[in-house]
């Protein structure tokens, strides 16, 4: 058995993108849909006094993590699938959607022994 992991980092982000919720709760459900995840029960969010917004979603498969960081410009992400996936374009949707200068996808595969 082989889990995905994706761990992304977008940054020099459009500020005001990165403190709004509709934006970023967007992400999560393009994510849902185009990756067919399978959440369990609603997402979680809060939103810091700064505008940043922590986003966390169970999914059958593991979760979804989101960190945004306005003041920095800058969003954290973590998919995690506990088997294979095809990969999401992170990158085109980070640079349309929060105006991101610079995308890095780092993808994990773990192996599961007995």
């Amino acid at each position: 058995m082989f889990g995905c992991e994706w761990i992304v980092e977008a940054h020099g982000c459009d500020a005001a993108s990165l403190s709004d919720s509709e934006t970023v709760r967007v992400l999560f459900a393009r994510l849902v849909e185009e990756m067919d995840l399978h959440p369990v029960g609603e997402a979680r969010w809060h939103q810091f006094p700064g505008g940043g917004i922590t986003g966390l979603a169970l999914l059958q498969e593991s979760h979804i993590a989101c960190h945004t960081f306005p003041e920095y410009r800058s969003l954290c992400l973590n998919v995690f699938c506990c088997r294979r996936r095809a990969d999401w374009d992170f990158e085109a949707y980070l640079r349309r959607e929060f105006a991101a200068v610079s995308v890095e996808v780092r993808r994990l595969e773990r192996p599961y022994q007995k």
